[in-house]
């Protein structure tokens, strides 16, 4: 049989042959003539990919920071003074802030010191910044809240920058009265969760939240005490572990 026959079929074997190689050459002829193109390793290092790396690269540089600006003369202290003040309004627009926790957020965009003390002094003058009653709001709102006993409240005040002398006029919202009233009803809540469980665990995990709160172990174990005996729990003097 020549090339040109036809096998069983009807379909010619030597063009189904020319057809297989001529397929195979074609992607290679391809590449070869459009190294840029197609799918050969050549789009993967190519020009266009080094342009794509160089872009990357120039993406993780650093921005310059506004300290950085003002020493090579590219912003004037007026520049940077009105970007300071742009920024301090936006974040007190999304939430309050302390002086020091303003300090610190410019701090870490780059602003010198020379540059946010008057902004941040011209913001005292106005009222937009008020430690006082900053750290009297923070006081209700988590005691009220969250249930935080002094101690709590007074931690969070100092980690906010807050100056002793501001939180512990602010601490005076909450008396002791009141901090035995918060402990009780987070006492009550976490006791009912329990139900149905053995009361030294009752007792255990009630006395566990209330610590995170801030409340000593003393305080706690009474409050809890206090709480299951309104469930009908028989009274109890003792806990193992727990001292006033």
């Amino acid at each position: 049989m020549t090339s040109g026959d036809t096998a069983p079929g009807g379909r010619g074997v030597g063009k189904r042959r020319g057809r297989r190689q001529g397929g195979s050459a074609r992607p290679h002829d391809s590449w070869a003539d459009h190294p840029g193109t197609g799918s050969g390793h050549g789009s993967d290092n190519g020009t266009e990919d080094g342009a794509e790396d160089g872009g990357r690269s120039r993406r993780r540089q650093p921005r310059r920071t506004v300290a950085e600006r003002l020493e090579a003369g590219e912003l004037t202290v007026e520049d940077a003074t009105e970007k300071a003040r742009e920024t301090l309004l936006r974040i007190l627009t999304a939430a309050p802030k302390s002086r020091a926790e303003l300090e610190q957020s410019l701090a870490r965009k780059g602003y010198p010191e020379a540059v946010v003390g008057p902004v941040l002094d011209r913001f005292d003058e106005v009222g937009l910044v008020d430690d006082a009653a900053y750290a009297d709001m923070l006081v209700r709102t988590r005691h009220a809240e969250r249930g935080l006993s002094r101690r709590a409240l007074a931690m969070e005040l100092r980690r906010r920058g807050i100056a002793e002398e501001t939180a512990a006029d602010a601490l005076e919202q909450v008396d002791p009265d009141d901090e035995r009233a918060a402990a009780l009803a987070l006492a009550r809540k976490h006791v009912a969760r329990t139900r149905g469980l053995d009361r030294d665990v009752r007792v255990r995990r009630a006395v566990g939240a209330l610590g995170r709160k801030g409340y000593a172990p003393g305080v706690s174990f009474g409050v809890v005490r206090d709480a299951l005996a309104q469930e009908g729990e028989d009274e109890f003097d003792d806990y193992p572990g727990v001292e006033d």
